[in-house]
């Protein structure tokens, strides 16, 4: 069985000067782990850090460039979990195809995890013992109009989890994925459409926060929002792109 239990742990938060990841950093401090906040913003970093009632620290990181994350993972040492939230987000559709925004969504929601994941996963995998959770989209489960770049690269970390999960799940290494509809923060703020269900980063953050805390791999919330984008998997072609195109 995992160690659920979190207290006392040191944990990596990549991505967690903003939104989501400034309110997970706040759960997790409450909760009593040491927590590492991660971005490029220093200043925002520090004064996360200086909020936080736990035991804190930042570490600046940029995880689109390959010596940074290899300075920051050497400089933060030996930890117990990481946890992958960073991401950018520009909204446009194949006949407005840019090319310098696809590529940077590319690049920082998931080849970016995978940068941090090759400093951290082999630790974890020698020492038979660490906590990975990815955050994800409900975007991820299935091809979106007007959202080149941020749904693909969602479905690629969704994908990212179930093969670490398949290798590691019987292993003392956790592996858990949440999969978080829209949350109100700067990156949603661009777009121009009704988004159902937005919530709030503090009840986004309580939701992958009570994933954390058991064996379970994948959380999709909310919760009746989930099911249309999990049911949509099972429509066939024809059917769905008449619906959701």
């Amino acid at each position: 069985m995992s160690d659920t239990n979190l207290h006392g742990k040191r944990y990596w938060l990549v991505g967690g000067g903003d939104g989501l990841g400034k309110a997970l950093a706040h759960h997790m401090s409450r909760a009593g782990i040491e927590v590492i906040v991660s971005s490029r913003s220093e200043d925002k970093l520090a004064a996360l850090v200086e909020e936080l009632p736990g035991k804190a620290s930042y570490q600046t990181v940029d995880i689109a460039d390959d010596d940074s994350v290899k300075a920051a993972a050497e400089a933060i040492g030996e930890i117990d979990g990481v946890v992958l939230l960073a991401g950018v987000y520009w909204p446009f559709s194949a006949q407005k195809w840019d090319a310098e925004q696809a590529t940077a969504m590319a690049n920082i929601n998931f080849t970016g995890f995978m940068r941090v994941l090759g400093q951290v996963v082999p630790k974890f995998v020698e020492r038979d013992a660490g906590h990975i959770v990815i955050t994800s989209s409900l975007t991820g489960f299935r091809g979106l109009p007007g959202s080149i770049g941020y749904t693909a690269s969602k479905a690629a970390t969704m994908s990212l989890a179930e093969c670490m999960y398949a290798d590691l799940h019987k292993s003392g290494v956790r592996v858990q994925v949440a999969n978080p509809g829209f949350i109100k923060t700067q990156l949603t703020e661009k777009n121009d459409f009704k988004m159902p269900f937005i919530m709030e980063p503090e009840d986004a953050a309580r939701e992958m926060f009570e994933l954390m805390l058991t064996d379970q791999f994948k959380k999709s919330f909310p919760t009746f929002f989930s099911l249309l984008f999990r049911g949509s998997q099972f429509l066939p072609d024809w059917l769905y792109y008449r619906i959701f195109a």
